[in-house]
C-alpha cells in the first residue's frame, strides 16, 4: 500500500486468497481500499463499500481510490473481492472502527 495522506489510519486484513487494506479517517471517511492477491497470480480484484463499487481486472494488486463519506452504524465494512475465469473466489472485508 501506498502511504497514506497524513491524518490517515490504515487497517488490514488477510482471508485465504485476498488481503484488504484500507486508509480512512474516523469513522466514516474512506480514502482508499487496496486489494492484493496471496499467491501474487492476477485476477479480476474489486472493491466495495456503501454505494461505492470498483473493479479491475487481470491484476494481483490494486489501489482503488474512494475518497468519500460513507455512513454505516455500527460498524463500516471495507471490503474487496477476487474473481478469476469468471469465477466467483473471495470476498473479505475490514471493519472500521
Amino acid at each position: 500500500m501506498t502511504a497514506p495522506p497524513a491524518g490517515a489510519e490504515v487497517k488490514s486484513t488477510c482471508g485465504s486468497y485476498i488481503c484488504v487494506a484500507t486508509a480512512y479517517q474516523g469513522r466514516d471517511y474512506v480514502q482508499d481500499i487496496t486489494v492484493t492477491t496471496k499467491d501474487g497470480l492476477p485476477g479480476t480484484l474489486r472493491a466495495f463499500v456503501g454505494d461505492y463499487r470498483g473493479s479491475k481486472a487481470n491484476v494481483s494488486r490494486w489501489r482503488f481510490v474512494v475518497n468519500r463519506e460513507i455512513r454505516a452504524y455500527p460498524r463500516l465494512a471495507v471490503c474487496g473481492g477476487l474473481d478469476r475465469s469468471g469465477r466467483f473466489i473471495e470476498n473479505h472485508c475490514v471493519m472500521l472502527p
